[in-house]
């Protein structure tokens, strides 16, 4: 099957899969460049977030190596637009996505070159590239999040939420502003028999199309909703660890691990350097960061707290097979059901 070129890529994620809350700061950017540097101590990095965590894995990498990073924070679908305006001048080495088809898109363009990382083997080999032309450092999983004040703890499985006891009262994040809820919708009804009844019987009862995930968690916190389904657990762990009257589980059934990669560009100035982060990115050092930040680190050896951890949540498969062109005909199905 013909793969999707970047620039349609680029296209889709910019006006539906903005992926905002999923990571990256809204502003256009942090500390952007517009030019690279051609100091072999420097590299520039193009980063999906999430916000705070990028920034602290930036001071860890700098600290360790004595190379300088120069940065630029945004959305997914925000990057693939810069890496394709800049095309005839590329500038980035580095590019950290939260989106594995966006990956798998730059992967099967050329954009990307392969490197066998250290620590590559720690990682979990599902969320990466078996080329070693990307590794999932990090991901979140995709639960139910719901308001304690409101709601009791439940274990309700997906279809459940279509039963009349739960009209009006669900939230989902919008699949058009949110990447991972693409993730969610593309597991949920590729693996599971009758995923897209479950999603229509939502609909029916009149399930809230909340923006994104930030939107959609804050519906649940303000009380306004009591539940939102797809939501992104680390946003739900810190929102709990912050005193908010919140928490998640995660249906038996099995949910969505939403992986978020980083690989080196083909165009790299500084392929050193560019190495080098990859290297930390994958380091006990970097992943530690990534656990105290709620996220599920690639190496599931890293110590977690005040979070599930991988092997307590029942999943669906990741199939990466053709998974840009399969989640944009997702994207489709679900608009055109709204």
């Amino acid at each position: 099957m013909k793969r999707l070129k970047l620039t349609a890529l680029a296209g889709i994620f910019t006006s539906a899969l903005l992926l905002g809350a999923c990571g990256a700061n809204n502003d256009e950017a942090s500390r952007a460049e517009n030019n690279t540097s051609t100091d072999e101590n420097t590299i520039t990095v193009y980063s999906a977030g999430p916000g705070g965590l990028a920034e602290n894995i930036q001071e860890a990498f700098e600290e360790e190596t004595g190379i300088k990073v120069e940065m630029f924070q945004s959305t997914t679908g925000k990057i693939l637009s810069r890496l394709e305006a800049e095309s005839n001048n590329p500038v980035a080495d580095v590019v950290v996505l939260a989106s594995v088809p966006s990956m798998e898109g730059l992967k099967s363009e050329d954009k990307l070159q392969a490197y066998e990382a250290e620590n590559g083997e720690s990682i979990n080999p599902e969320w990466s590239d078996s080329d070693h032309y990307y590794y999932g450092y990090s991901a979140a999983a995709l639960g139910v999040t719901y308001n304690t004040n409101q709601v009791d703890a439940i274990d309700a499985d997906w279809d459940d939420f279509s039963d009349a006891e739960w009209k009006g009262r669900v939230a989902m994040p919008d699949p058009t502003s949110s990447g991972s809820a693409v993730d969610f919708l593309y597991g949920l009804t590729n693996q599971t028999d009758g995923g897209w009844d479950t999603v229509q019987s939502w609909l029916d009862n009149d399930l809230l199309i909340a923006g994104a995930n930030k939107e959609a968690l804050n519906s649940v916190i303000t009380g306004d909703k009591d539940v939102v389904v797809s939501a992104v657990d680390y946003m739900t762990y810190k929102a709990k660890n912050d005193g908010e009257p919140v928490d998640i589980y995660y249906p038996e059934s099995g949910t969505v691990i939403s992986p978020r990669a980083a690989g080196i560009l083909a165009d790299a100035h500084n392929l050193e350097g560019a190495q080098a982060y990859i290297d930390f990115l994958l380091s006990d050092t970097a992943q530690q960061l990534i656990a105290d930040a709620y996220i599920l680190p690639g190496n599931d050896a890293i110590e977690l707290n005040d979070r599930a951890a991988l092997s307590e949540i029942s999943t669906l498969p990741l199939d990466l097979e053709d998974i840009e062109e399969k989640q944009t005909e997702t994207l489709n199905k679900f608009t055109s059901m709204e």
